[in-house]
This record gives structure tokens, sequence and C-alpha cells, in this order.
């Protein structure tokens, strides 16, 4: 007679992967409720009065209200414009870059830590498992690649680099890097919206508009090859049309794995007695 097992201990099915991921989920669904409620972007419109303080600490508060209102899904775009403003190209871009990465880890710090457990398992599709695999091997090649393409949404790219094997270091530094030239384009543009007519406006606006375009169109393309290549692995291989290959003289003796009696002349033929 079998003995059932004993029943977990509370603290064991606390820190279990799906409970993690539950967790997870739920913090995320609470901080996107929080951005739609409180509108937190209001804070960093210019002429508002609510900064308690004023120059470089300023920037500092700046940069870590930017990283946690990334995290509770507030869109880029409207902090680095809003960087601009408040603070000008230059201090603006270093605080909007600082608190992109601190945003960023933050995210890729929760996905590692409550989501990558459980969700690593569901990774079996081919393409899962291929995007995994370059994730996981080519870490800071591939961040970087993402984070130069505005069309990948910065949340969706933190949390897919926190399932797969990705290092830290090599995810922040990525993540900094790549992050520069479109953060310094819309950090730009606001810091010279005042003044719409001025080359640096105009450059930046349409750096925005060129990178934009160029993102869609790769995502475009890519979303038609995975298509074909779907359609193409779902009909299977397809087989040339051609003649039937002629077997050497002698091999109809061996079909099937049994032995034939050859006909005289396929002995004649092939000088067999």
């Amino acid at each position: 007679m079998s003995v059932p097992a004993p029943p977990r201990p509370a603290a064991a099915r606390l820190l279990s992967p799906r409970f993690r991921l539950a967790l997870l989920l739920v913090l995320l669904a609470a901080a996107a409720t929080a951005a739609v409620v409180l509108e937190p972007q209001r804070l960093f419109a210019p002429g508002r009065g609510g900064w308690p303080v004023s120059g470089g600490a300023a920037v500092v508060l700046f940069a870590a209200a930017y990283g946690l209102a990334t995290v509770a899904f507030v869109p880029r775009p409207v902090l680095n414009v809003a960087a601009g403003a408040l603070f000008g190209s230059q201090f603006g871009t270093a605080a909007a870059i600082v608190g992109t990465v601190l945003g960023a880890g933050i995210a890729f710090g929760l996905g590692r830590s409550l989501g990558q457990e459980a969700l690593r398992p569901m990774l079996r599709g081919r393409w899962l498992r291929a995007a995994d695999r370059q994730l996981s091997r080519h870490g800071f090649r591939s961040m970087l690649a993402i984070r130069l393409f505005p069309a990948v949404p910065f949340a969706g790219a933190n949390y897919c680099a926190a399932v797969s094997r990705m290092s830290w270091p090599a995810f922040l530094l990525a993540t900094g890097i790549g992050s520069v030239p479109n953060t310094a384009a819309y950090v730009i543009a606001g810091s010279k919206a005042s003044d719409p007519g001025s080359p640096a406006f105009l450059f930046s606006t349409g750096f925005i508009v060129v990178t934009g375009l160029a993102g869609l169109a790769f995502a475009w393309r890519e979303r038609r090859r995975l298509r074909r290549a779907r359609t193409h692995g779902a009909a299977g291989p397809v087989r040339r049309a051609g003649p039937e290959p002629v077997r050497p003289l002698g091999e109809a003796e061996f079909e099937g794995g049994e032995h034939r009696q050859a006909t005289p002349a396929v002995r004649a033929a092939t000088g067999r007695p």
C-alpha cells in the first residue's frame, strides 16, 4: 500500500514557479492599471509645479521617476520629450538614458526572479526556441539590435530577455548603448518644440520618422518571411518531378531483403553463373 506524499509546506508553495509567475502578472496588471488611472506622465509636463527640487537633484529625481514609469508601461517617447522640455538636450538625454537603463533593469530583475523558471519549460515552438537560443548565446549583440529598432516594444524586450539566459551586464550595457539614438532624437525634439522651424527640431523629427518607418518595414518583412516558412512547413517537402532512378542490373535480385532467382538474361549480362 503506497503512502501518500506529505503536503507541501506553505512556504514551498509560495516559492513555487507558478506562484511567482502569478505574482509577476498581478504586479504588472496593477502597474498598468495605476498608469491608466493616475496618469503619472502628467507629472513630467513642463511648467507643472510638482518638482520639490531643482538643478542636479531634479535630474536625478526625474531619472528615478522615469525608470519606475517605464515599469508601469508609460510610453518612453512621452518621457523623452518631457526630459528635453524640462532639462534641455544634454541633461535631458542623460536623465532619459539613466532612466531607461534603470527601468529596463527593474523589469529584467522582475522577469528573471519571478517568471523565468515557470516560462522556460513553455518554450517549445521552433521559433521560440530559436529566439531563446539567439538571446542566450549572443546577448549583447541581440539586445543592441533590438534597442536600435524602435518598432520592438520596450517592455516586451525586457521580459523576453529575462526569460532567456542573457547575462545582466550584456543586457544593461546593450540597453544603454542601443537606446541612445532614438532617445536623444526625442529629447532634442522636446527641447526644441518651441521652435519647430529650427534645424535641430527638423533633424530629430526626421530621424524619428525614418527610423520608425524602417522598423515597420523590417517587422513587415519578417512577418512575411515567417508566414512563408510556416506555409512551406505545413505543406511538407515538395518532390521534384522527374524520371524514376534506374537501378543497376542484378539489383532486382534482392528486393525486400529476399533473394530472388535471376533470369538467364540478367545472369548473362552480369557475368554471373
